[in-house]
């Protein structure tokens, strides 16, 4: 939101299912900020690779993320175990990293007041943030949560095959050479794992009016 002509951006950066993509829409809500989800992101590069398995995949994803309308990605299902762990593998490659990269901060730079998630914000895209938030909770509870929501989608999956998903993708975002999970020595941590929605925006919703009240 605008404050007398003042602007703000947040990253939030966190593990799999930690809860910064509630944390980050609660806020963008709540504060009128334009919301952007890397991890989204990434998995649209995964869906468009495995649905048209082009011969040169730098290409052909430089040209679909030039022009394209973020609003629209969220109409396909891309929270499929074989799409989760694809976008793990091309996560590590840096040359994807850089064409989403550039996405990224062209956003921020057309949106003044955004707010951004995903694991790599505050110390790759925007470094200079007013506010850096990392998210974290224990793998049971991120399990349980990520659970829930792909039984919406695949009523025979099973909860032990989520938390094994999870524990070999938070493995993997913080071991990568190209721009691992880490958090932000200015990172302020939110650990969901003891909040409840209303209890997080409360939170979060303290230090961003102390940033604000002081631009």
């Amino acid at each position: 939101m605008k404050y007398k002509n003042k602007n703000i951006q947040i990253s939030c950066d966190g593990g799999a299912a930690t809860g910064k993509s509630t944390g980050a829409r609660l806020i963008s809500k709540k504060y009128r900020l334009k919301f952007l989800s890397s991890g989204l992101l990434y998995r649209y590069a995964g869906f468009l690779l495995l649905k048209y398995n082009p011969k040169n995949k730098i290409k052909f994803l430089k040209k679909k993320f030039k022009y394209l309308d973020y609003s629209k990605i969220k109409k396909n299902n891309l929270h499929t175990p074989e799409i989760s762990e694809y976008t793990s593998i091309i996560a590590k490659n840096n040359n994807i990293r850089k064409i989403l990269k550039k996405y990224q901060t062209n956003f921020a730079i057309k949106y003044k007041n955004c707010c951004i998630e995903g694991r790599d914000i505050s110390t790759k895209i925007l470094p200079n943030s007013d506010l850096k938030f990392f998210f974290k909770c224990n793998l049971s509870t991120a399990s349980l949560r990520r659970y829930k929501e792909l039984k919406k989608i695949n009523s025979k999956i099973k909860l032990k095959d989520v938390k094994k998903a999870l524990r070999i993708r938070n493995i993997a975002d913080s071991k990568r050479k190209n721009s691992p999970l880490l958090k932000h020595r200015d990172s302020i941590e939110i650990d969901t794992g003891k909040l409840n929605k209303q209890a997080m925006l409360s939170k979060m919703s303290k230090y961003i009016e102390r940033v604000v009240k002081h631009k």
